[in-house]
């Protein structure tokens, strides 16, 4: 989907549909259900990115909202990830546990 599809009318869960079938492969990529955004607490010590978004009719704007933990998939977390890839190794090895503990 491309801005010259978006032009008119599209509903929320046409772009979480959307969103969904472009991350689906994603194993850190979380997209949240209809009226739900995130916060950095739901991503805490996690390599996770969570988006949100909601749909103003009337301004015909969208507003996407994600929430990362910037240690984990900002610095640390992106680095173990992009190292995994290099070697040929699995994307998510070192990155599924919890960093911080409740």
């Amino acid at each position: 989907m491309n801005a010259a599809q978006i032009s008119g009318s599209i509903s929320d869960q046409d772009l979480r549909d959307h969103l969904q079938k472009v991350y689906a492969e994603e194993p850190f990529v979380e997209v949240l259900p209809a009226g739900s955004l995130p916060t950095t607490a739901s991503v805490l010590g996690s390599n996770t990115v969570a988006i949100g978004l909601a749909t103003d009719q009337a301004a015909g704007r969208v507003t996407v909202v994600s929430a990362i933990d910037n240690l984990v998939k900002g610095t640390a977390g992106a680095a173990v990830q992009s190292l995994n890839i290099a070697l040929g190794i699995a994307e998510t090895t070192g990155l599924s546990a919890d960093g911080v503990a409740p």
